[in-house]
C-alpha cells in the first residue's frame, strides 16, 4: 500500500507521516518512509532516521538531506519498496510547491493503488477555512497530479495544543469533508507518539 501524505505548510504533514509509520512497523508491516519534502528543510522525516532505524523502518530521502547542504535533489526510486511489496509512506512539501516534486512520479507509483492524505489545520493561515482548505487541495492535486481521497484533521497549536483545540475545528472539518466529497480518516485510531505534543484525533 502507497500513503502519500499532503497539505499545508505546518499542518504537521511530516509529524503524521513518522507516527503513522510507527504505528505500521507495531502492527507488523515492513514499512518504508520516502522524504519527498524539498522545500522545508528545517523539519522532514530525514531528521528521525535513528527513530526509524529503531522500529525498523527503512528511510528514503536525498543524500543532502540533514546536512548543511539545501540542495533540492531526489536520489531515490519510490517503486522499489512497493515492488518489494512494503508499505510506502511519501511525506510531500507544503502546498502546490512542494507537490511539485511528487509530479515526477506520477507515471510510476501513480499507476498503483494509493491513499494521498490532505493532513488539515485551521489553525493555520490560509487553511483556517473549510473553503481555504479546498482550495489549497486543488493547488495539490494540480501541481502532483495525483488526486486527494481522505482528509486527515489535524489542527493543532503545536505544544499549546489541548483536546479543546481539535473539538472546536470539526465544524470546518467536517465541511470540508462535505464540499470535497472526500472521507474524514483516523477518527478513533491511537497513534504513538514522539514528540510532546500528542495528537487529539478522537
Amino acid at each position: 500500500m502507497i500513503y502519500i501524505i499532503t497539505g499545508h505548510y505546518g499542518a504537521g504533514k511530516t509529524n503524521f507521516s513518522i507516527n503513522l509509520a510507527l504505528h505500521l512497523a507495531k502492527a507488523g508491516e515492513n514499512v518504508s518512509v520516502a522524504d519527498l519534502d524539498i522545500v522545508n528543510p528545517f523539519f522532514r522525516t530525514a531528521d528521525f532516521g535513528s527513530l526509524f532505524r529503531e522500529n525498523n523502518i527503512e528511510l528514503l530521502s536525498s543524500k543532502y538531506a540533514v546536512s548543511n547542504l539545501d540542495i533540492p535533489s531526489l536520489t531515490f526510486d519510490l517503486t522499489e519498496p512497493v515492488s518489494n511489496g512494503r508499505t510506502l509512506i511519501v511525506d510531500v512539501g507544503g502546498d502546490d510547491e512542494g507537490a511539485k516534486a511528487l509530479g515526477r512520479y506520477k507515471n510510476t507509483i501513480g499507476t498503483m493503488p494509493y491513499e494521498m492524505i490532505f493532513v488539515a489545520n485551521f489553525r493555520r493561515y490560509l487553511t483556517q477555512t473549510a473553503e481555504q482548505s479546498l482550495q489549497i487541495m486543488r493547488e495539490i492535486e494540480a501541481a502532483s497530479g495525483f488526486k486527494i481521497t481522505s482528509i486527515f484533521n489535524n489542527t493543532n497549536l503545536g505544544e499549546e495544543t489541548t483536546p479543546e483545540t481539535l473539538e472546536k475545528s470539526k465544524a470546518e472539518a467536517v465541511k470540508l469533508s462535505l464540499i470535497s466529497g472526500l472521507p474524514l480518516i483516523y477518527k478513533n485510531m491511537e497513534i504513538d507518539v514522539f514528540v510532546k505534543t500528542p495528537f487529539y484525533n478522537k
